[in-house]
């Protein structure tokens, strides 16, 4: 039998690389030591075009700075907040295709625009598009979160599930952040909402509430990130937490996991995280942590090393959620090569990889429907099954669905229909919530000209959400009566 058989995609196991960080004028004096320091990290975060500007030198040119100011006082949801260990891993050492640096000006400006990392963490102006920067149903919470908040903060959304957010700050901030009205700054796009009671006082209410709820056991404890808690408030939370008889799972949220692995290295945080895996363990409660790793170049060996030490401390699992991003990961080789490079030297499990949700100006990052489903069939069959990622859209008012769930699909409309099977906590009394179809949108620039043509005409989009549930209950029933 041959082993010599071309395939779609060919596996190889690559070394991870930290970059050299020195290639950048604002910090070839930066010491091992320094990089190593987690406040270092924290206080050297670029957070405006000023602090950019003083990190790159000569390397970018003046029409990359008029595209990024263009982007933040236009189209940013979110403020600039990126961490040196995720600058560092743009145009690194992996991408230099003849092995040495892009020189500084255009060259260097060119590569750092096709950057998959930039594109997300320092998107510019003109990386949106201008035809439809944002979908009609765009929304600043796309998910409706806040609808479903059983106490301040605290989202009851499936049935024995909750998402905890903790505070309002990450140690980054993604541009595609599906949180973007309530985490962060505000931009001059979007005034951020703020949370009104005092942290102490919102704890306890979630406490409380989860007490009094015996039917949710699995708590996804998220803000904004937990690495911008204290650590001992986080691990109060949490031995709390623990003590409730009805909670049997816990997953702390944290992309500094990738962005600052500093903070998860800091002796006290390893150390407190090994009192709550021992709790947990005692409990016979499952901890983890998910990450939020988009791309196979974020992977560096301090990631590495900052995964094992949680697995070390004793958490029964460290995944990855993912988000699909055109420009970022949208390619076969692209999910395969992080998801290899997690797995293999990482020791983090591929576990999601979302659809971008649709927040105003995402457009440019998000897939079409079909998109998603064809990279979820060119993906199976390399990785082990348990960690082979799930791609998944999250409808509004349903959940997270897998991609193949779709109940029907109107391409040149862009226009998919879901259905579930529980009710959210808004609808108690909604007789019709498991019957009803819910729509999810594609980009429309991913349609066929006549279904861009019937969005350009179709300006009422109360009207048009409607139409479409119509049609799709319409299809559904004519369906059923050809089978009877």
């Amino acid at each position: 039998m041959t082993t010599n058989i071309e395939q779609p995609y060919v596996y190889r196991r690559r070394e991870l690389v930290e970059p050299d960080w020195t290639r950048f004028p604002g910090w070839r004096d930066v010491t091992a030591a320094e990089w190593a320091n987690a406040q270092w990290q924290r206080a050297h975060c670029v957070k405006n075009v000023g602090q950019l500007r003083d990190l790159m030198g000569d390397l970018l040119t003046e029409d990359f700075y008029a595209d990024l100011e263009r982007d933040q006082a236009e189209r940013a949801t979110m403020s600039m907040l990126v961490p040196p260990q995720m600058l560092n891993t743009m145009v690194s050492e992996m991408t230099w295709a003849d092995g040495s640096m892009p020189a500084a000006g255009a060259a260097f400006t060119e590569a750092f625009l096709a950057d998959p990392v930039r594109r997300y963490m320092l998107p510019v102006f003109s990386d949106r598009r201008t035809d439809w920067a944002s979908h009609p149903f765009a929304a600043r919470d796309s998910l409706h979160e806040h609808d479903m908040w059983a106490v301040e903060g605290l989202t009851h959304r499936y049935p024995t599930k909750v998402l905890a957010e903790m505070l309002p700050t990450c140690p980054q901030y993604c541009g595609h952040c599906t949180r973007m009205d309530l985490v962060g700054n505000s931009t001059p796009q979007i005034v951020k909402l703020k949370l009104a009671g005092k942290p102490v006082d919102r704890h306890a209410a979630m406490l409380d509430y989860l007490q009094r709820t015996p039917q949710v056991r699995d708590v996804v404890v998220s803000g904004g990130d937990v690495a911008n808690m204290p650590w001992k408030n986080l691990e109060g939370f949490l031995d709390k937490l623990l003590r409730i008889d009805n909670i049997r799972d816990i997953r702390l949220a944290t992309k500094a996991l990738m962005g600052l692995p500093q903070h998860w290295l800091q002796d006290d945080v390893v150390e407190g995280v090994a009192r709550v895996s021992a709790l947990a363990r005692s409990r016979g409660v499952s901890l983890a942590i998910h990450t939020h790793v988009n791309h196979a170049n974020s992977v560096t060996p301090l990631v590495a090393d900052a995964a094992k030490a949680m697995l070390q401390a004793g958490v029964r699992d460290v995944r990855n959620q993912g988000v699909l991003m055109r420009g970022v990961n949208d390619t076969s080789e692209d999910l395969l090569d992080l998801c290899f490079a997690l797995q293999d030297e990482a020791m983090i499990t591929p576990y999601y990889f979302y659809m971008c949700d649709m927040i105003p100006f995402s457009e440019h990052w998000r897939l079409a429907l079909h998109e998603a489903q064809h990279l979820q069939h060119s993906i199976m069959g390399y990785l082990p099954g348990f960690a082979t990622p799930r791609i998944v859209c999250d409808v509004p008012f349903v959940g997270k669905r897998w991609v193949h769930q779709v109940d029907s699909y109107d391409r040149d409309k862009g226009m998919s229909f879901w259905r579930k099977n529980y009710r959210t906590s808004i609808e108690g009394e909604d007789a019709q919530a498991l019957s009803r179809e819910y729509v999810y949108y594609d980009p429309i620039y991913t349609l066929p000209e006549a279904g861009q043509e019937w969005w350009r005409s179709n300006t009422d989009v109360d009207e048009v959400h409607a139409a479409a549930l119509a049609g799709a209950g319409a299809s559904r029933d004519a369906s059923a009566r050809d089978l009877d």
